[in-house]
């Protein structure tokens, strides 16, 4: 079935449209090229799209306001809704769950609560539940208290942190 010939053939034709195809190629580099005379390493571009950032007026400078000032204005309210996040492990009742309960956190010596069974990490923390303290937990957990079994992310924004805190206060009075 297979001769001399037909594999001639199967050869040539393979090689043949290799040829073509580096034909095409070599053709469609020099036509669409932009190198060349004229250009020598610059390219010039055929249109330009706006953006808008050569108009845009400079960006206002950010005041940094420190959490005690935005904690003295923190709304109660808005804290209770931040706190919807914290509901799934903590309790306000004075009963555990996931987590310890937390009225009464405020000022409270960490990992305190009875009852609760703490990590190693939480208990070695010491300290009590500042402002500054809770601000500093709520922020990142993990980075605070290595090993803690709280799998919170953190609260990214300073002001939920400071409304939150605001309504740990209210409710630990």
């Amino acid at each position: 079935m297979f001769n001399t010939m037909t594999i001639t053939k199967v050869v040539g034709g393979l090689c043949g449209t290799f040829l073509i195809f580096l034909f095409a190629n070599w053709a469609g580099t020099s036509i669409y090229s932009m190198g060349g005379a004229g250009h020598e390493g610059e390219h010039a571009q055929a249109y330009v799209i706006a953006t808008g950032e050569e108009d845009a007026a400079p960006a206002e400078e950010v005041v940094q306001v420190s959490f005690d000032e935005l904690l003295a204005s923190a709304d109660v309210a808005k804290g209770e809704k931040v706190f919807s996040k914290c509901k799934a492990c903590h309790k306000v009742d004075g009963t555990n769950g996931t987590g310890p309960h937390l009225d009464g956190v405020f000022e409270r010596v960490v990992a305190s609560v009875d009852g609760f069974a703490y990590s190693d990490g939480m208990m070695a923390h010491g300290g009590a539940w500042t402002p500054e303290a809770l601000n500093e937990f709520l922020l990142n957990p993990k980075g605070v208290v290595s090993g803690t079994k709280m799998s919170f992310a953190g609260l990214p924004k300073i002001e939920d942190r400071a409304n939150l805190v605001a309504y740990l206060q209210s409710i630990s009075g």
